[in-house]
Order: structure tokens, then C-alpha cells, then sequence
């Protein structure tokens, strides 16, 4: 099994040193055990949020995995208070005391449920396509019944989370809900039918963002001159180096100040975009109207 679920995997050369982030559920502790298996210098790392009674001995089960598998372990506590935007919130501080290159045990199944939440929200194609596979998504081709399946067929001991099934948090009704009725409609697995959609919009995704590349987003001329799909990307890659990601109705309203229909748009986080001389600005909203 070890030796299938690793040709699936995605782990860096034996003898390389990473780190894994441990919840000590199923999918974190198949992800340290396959990381072993591939010859890693493993650390393991436990995030604590303090959120369940049973934080304690979530903490517990993945030091015991850890010391089983004869690898190193650290355990990170962060303060979290129940209320609006949990999940979201708890995910920053997850990955803030993991750090940026940890790894981390999510699967195929994960990754659809990641494009149905983009859906939802509306997104495009760089939503849509999910999470990236690279180095710290090594297990992502798997699945959800591999991992499960390996720990017990490696007599793992894991945690079940119970904020999984809280119906609170959209993705657990995406994944208890959404998920199974639409396996029931298509009559199949559609889950490994999302994970490959989502591949297939990252490949053209990635192109667009090669050619949007090229295109000057403050060249009102050149944005008029694009086709549609570029200019949009071109004014969202602009806008989004000041940290603030722009929805589709403020691409919009760029757009048209390029094509001479307004001087100038509000563009949020106290900015606007103005036209000069056929090249758009981006200014405070502060600064004076010249």
C-alpha cells in the first residue's frame, strides 16, 4: 500500500528535510507516515487552537505519532475566540504558526471541495482552480479513503475532529451535503471529476496569466486594444499589488475609465483609478483631483 500511495505522492528526494503539519487526523498523520516512508528528515508540527474540550488530547495523539514514527515534534498553541469567520480565521493562524513551507496532509477530496467553495463564491478561473500541487501539497493526487486506509492498515491511531461536521461552516456542508447528493445525481464519483476540472482550469489559467503578463495594464490604448479575458486579468494583477484583490465590478469600472467612458473609479481601500493622457493612474483618494 506505502509503496502504491507514495508513486501517487509528490515527496522531495530521501534525506530532505521537511515539515509537516500534524492535526492528528487522518489525513495529517497518513501525510507524515508516507513522508517517513519517502526517506524525509521529518518534523512534525501540532497547531493547537484551544477551540474543543479535546484539544488536549488531539496534542496528545499526534506526540504519540510523532514518537512512534521516530520524528521530530513540536506543538503550537495559538489563541483563537469562537465567533464570526472562525474557519477563516483559524486557517490564518494555522498557517502562520506552521509557516509557509509546511507541508500539509490535504487530498483530491479537499481540492473539490476547494473549487465548489470558489463556485460558490462566484470566482474565475484562477479560484476555480483550486489548490496548487507542488511541494507542500505532496498527497493531494490522493484520497480521502487512501488515508484512512493507510492508518489503519499501519494501525495509526487519529483523532476525529468534530468541527468537521458542524454544519456552521460551509465546506463541511459542501463536503456532507453538496458532495454526496451530486455523487447520487451523476451516479458516480464526482469528486475525482472536480479535482481534474480543476487541474485542466489551472493549465489554461496559467496561460492567461503568462499573456496578461505582457499587456500594460496602464495603457488605456493597449487595454481597449485586448481582447476582453486579458484586460481583465492585466487591471486585476495591477490592482492586486497593493494587497487588495478587486472583485469583478471594480475591473469593470477600470475598464471604462480605459475606454474613455469615465475620467476616473473608485477602486476601494481608499484608492481610485484616474485617466491621464491615456495612461490610468492609481491614486489615493486623499490626493487632490488635478
Amino acid at each position: 500500500m506505502i509503496a502504491d500511495l507514495l508513486r501517487r505522492s509528490t515527496f522531495p528526494p530521501a534525506g530532505t528535510p521537511v515539515t509537516c503539519g500534524l492535526s492528528g487526523g487522518a489525513d495529517s498523520t497518513a501525510l507524515v507516515r508516507l513522508a517517513v516512508a519517502a526517506g524525509c528528515d521529518v518534523t512534525a508540527v501540532h497547531v493547537d487552537h484551544g477551540l474543543r474540550p479535546s484539544s488536549v488530547a488531539d496534542a496528545e495523539c499526534a506526540q504519540g505519532t510523532a514518537e512512534r514514527l521516530g520524528i521530530a515534534f513540536r506543538s503550537e498553541r495559538v489563541a483563537l475566540a469562537d465567533g464570526p469567520n472562525l474557519e477563516a480565521r483559524a486557517r490564518v493562524a494555522r498557517q502562520v504558526a506552521l509557516g509557509p513551507d509546511v507541508m500539509t496532509g490535504h487530498t483530491a477530496d479537499d481540492q473539490a471541495e476547494t473549487l465548489l467553495l470558489a463556485l460558490l463564491r462566484g470566482s474565475g478561473a484562477s479560484g476555480l482552480s483550486a489548490m496548487t500541487p507542488g511541494p507542500t501539497k505532496p498527497i493531494l493526487a490522493l484520497r480521502r479513503a487512501d488515508t484512512i486506509a493507510l492508518c489503519a492498515a499501519e494501525d495509526l491511531r487519529y483523532v476525529h475532529d468534530a468541527t468537521n461536521s458542524d454544519p456552521r461552516f460551509r465546506r463541511n456542508r459542501v463536503r456532507h451535503e453538496v458532495l454526496p447528493l451530486m455523487d447520487e445525481v451523476a451516479d458516480r464519483d464526482v469528486a475525482a471529476l472536480l479535482a481534474r476540472t480543476a487541474d485542466l482550469l489551472r493549465d489554461d489559467d496559467t496561460l492567461l496569466e503568462q499573456l496578461a503578463a505582457d499587456l500594460d495594464p496602464t495603457d488605456a490604448l493597449a487595454l481597449r486594444a485586448a481582447s476582453l479575458p486579458l484586460a481583465r486579468r492585466a487591471v486585476r494583477r495591477w490592482l492586486e499589488r497593493g494587497g487588495y484583490p478587486p472583485d469583478a465590478a471594480t475591473v469593470a469600472r477600470v475598464l471604462e475609465v480605459a475606454a474613455g467612458n469615465a475620467r476616473g473609479c473608485d477602486v476601494g481601500a481608499g484608492r481610485r483609478v484616474m485617466r491621464h493622457q491615456q495612461r490610468l493612474v492609481l491614486v489615493n483618494n486623499s490626493d487632490p483631483v488635478s
